[in-house]
Order: structure tokens, then C-alpha cells, then sequence
């Protein structure tokens, strides 16, 4: 179901305005963005289709000794592949909510292990 950037832009910034408040005020240092598609070394090793990605450091492994002076954590959403995916509106809008839900946990420090349990894999 292909859609225009800003749409695609926009069901991001509602999945984020969706977060519980209590957790998104406990988002430090981090941008979220909207990229076509992966590079290659962005999907790297990984098997099947990557729908977003998070780069950083999570909140869990920061200390004032160790994250001083850095550059800000990036959650990426991937608007080629959910958009190939998705076949009705309902599915994309419920494809661009796992994902930004899916890469907001891991800046929490949730593994993939654990959100698969979840069922935000």
C-alpha cells in the first residue's frame, strides 16, 4: 500500500503521540526519523526484511561516566518495506505502531528476545 512521505511521516508521529506519557518523558537523547529503505550496511546480517532500527546507546547502559558529549540515539522507521508489506490501511497504521513501539523498547533496553515474547517482534 504505497502512501505519500508525509502521510507515512505522520502515522509515525501518532504511534510516538500514542507512548504513554510517563514513558516518553523518559526518552533522552534520541531523534526519530523516516528513511525510505535500508542500506545495506543498515540491514547488515540480519535475516528477513528490516521495518526500523534503533542506533545508540539504551537508557539502560548509560552512566555520566560513559555517556557524556554523545550524539543523539536514532530510532528509524523504514517507509519502503512497511509500505510493501502492508496491504490495507488498517495493516499499515498496525505495522508502523510495532515498529516504532518495537525500536522505542529497545532505547528502553528491551531485546528483540524479550519483545518477541511481547509480540512487538
Amino acid at each position: 500500500m504505497q502512501v505519500d512521505e508525509g502521510t507515512f511521516e505522520q502515522l509515525v508521529a501518532d504511534a510516538l503521540d500514542a507512548i504513554p506519557e510517563g514513558l516518553g518523558r523518559l526518552m533522552e537523547n534520541v531523534g526519530v526519523y523516516v528513511e525510505d529503505w535500508p542500506t545495506r550496511e543498515q540491514v547488515g546480517g540480519r535475516r528477513g526484511t528490516l521495518l526500523g532500527l534503533y542506533q545508540g546507546i539504551d537508557l539502560t547502559r548509560r552512566s555520566p561516566l560513559s555517556y557524556g558529549g554523545v550524539m543523539p540515539d536514532r530510532i528509524i522507521v523504514f517507509r519502503g518495506p512497511i509500505t510493501a508489506l502492508a496491504r490495507t490501511e488498517a495493516e499499515l497504521v498496525h505495522l508502523v505502531t510495532t515498529t516504532v513501539v518495537h525500536e522505542v523498547a529497545h532505547h528502553f533496553g528491551i531485546s528483540d528476545g524479550r519483545l518477541e515474547e511481547l509480540g512487538w517482534a
